[in-house]
């Protein structure tokens, strides 16, 4: 049963925790004392003093209280044993509190702790020595920097175990302000962008397929804004035995020059071609001057010579037959391509 209320008691006490802004608080105070009736001193004396107490904040009490308190005035024995008629009483004590808060004004507060009281005049059970003592108490708020504090206290002194009470009003008055930590600001957590996903493009020509008109064109054909293929024909047919480009081929190979200078990203690739009829070696060589002589001709109109390449596969690549002139005279080119 007892382990039962004192765990209650702490759990009320733990509940029950008051807070406070400042680091101390001394109240001076007055009152009085009602003795025991054996200790052969008035029933009823005057007392003042003040007390100091350290505002607590990691502990199941709220203060640490210090203080002091000496009776007003001289205090009568009753019989005046030893030749003493009278006395003055000083205590000092120690106190830890607890604050019991009820609302923003009132609160209730316990204390309980040790103290040592003096007299000027010892006489019969009146003698300097330790004392315990407990109490209760009532603290009013009246403003911030003001509160009003009333309790009443049991003293037994250890010397005999003879019995006091004291009651005490006093004005508290905090001080020593504790530096307030700035509030914690809760971080929102950070939304992480939505990535958009890639616009799909489907055959690769860099037009997105929402956009694109012609979803089909070849790998590495140059496309227009719809993602339609740009055609340039450069297939030029030369004479028998002749590298020279005929003058009808001209508005051909201007045509392929202006478009090389419109995509200036691209490259064009000149691939030259001869006939069966005469050597190989001959053929070869003559491919070479049919491919020079196109690439001669867009220089000419403004393409550099380093975004032209220029091959020449002598017979080896016909697209018609060499047994027929008509076969012969297709076989017999130069064809022009584009390039990324």
């Amino acid at each position: 049963m007892k382990k039962v209320l004192l765990s209650t008691v702490l759990c009320a006490t733990m509940m029950f925790a008051a807070d406070s802004e400042y680091k101390y608080e001394v109240t001076p105070m007055i009152g009085g004392a009602i003795t025991e009736g054996n200790l052969d001193l008035d029933r009823h004396y005057a007392n003042a003093g003040i007390s100091i107490g350290a505002n607590l904040d990691e502990s199941m009490f709220d203060q640490v209280e210090l203080g002091f308190l000496r009776s007003l005035g001289d205090v009568d024995y009753k019989n005046g044993v030893n030749g003493n008629t009278d006395t003055s009483v000083t205590r000092l004590f120690t106190n830890v509190i607890k604050d019991y808060k009820i609302n923003d004004t009132i609160s209730l507060y316990a204390l309980a702790g040790l103290g040592v009281e003096f007299f000027d005049n010892e006489s019969d059970n009146n003698q300097n020595g330790v004392f315990g003592n407990y109490g209760f108490g009532l603290k009013y708020k009246i403003n911030e920097m003001l509160s009003l504090k009333t309790d009443i206290r049991h003293l037994v002194s250890f010397d005999g175990g003879d019995n006091n009470l004291l009651y005490t009003v006093g004005l508290a008055i905090p001080f020593g302000k504790k530096a307030t930590s700035a509030p914690v600001v809760k971080e929102e957590p950070k939304s992480e962008p939505i990535k958009k996903a890639a616009p799909i493009d489907s055959d690769g020509d860099g037009v997105a397929d929402i956009n694109d008109k012609c979803p089909d064109t070849p790998k590495g054909d140059i496309v227009d804004e719809n993602g339609c293929s740009l055609k340039v024909n450069l297939n030029i047919l030369f004479d028998f035995d002749s590298a020279r480009i005929k003058n009808s081929y001209d508005s051909r190979i201007k045509k392929f020059a202006e478009f090389m200078k419109a995509f200036p990203s691209v490259k064009g690739k000149i691939e030259a071609h001869t006939d069966s009829v005469g050597t190989e070696e001959y053929n070869q060589k003559l491919s070479e001057r049919r491919a020079a002589s196109v690439t001669k001709a867009l220089e000419a109109y403004g393409v550099e010579k380093s975004r032209l390449t220029s091959i020449g596969y002598g017979e080896t690549k016909p697209v018609d037959t060499n047994d027929t002139a008509e076969g012969r005279a297709q076989n017999r080119r130069v064809e022009g391509s584009i390039q990324r």
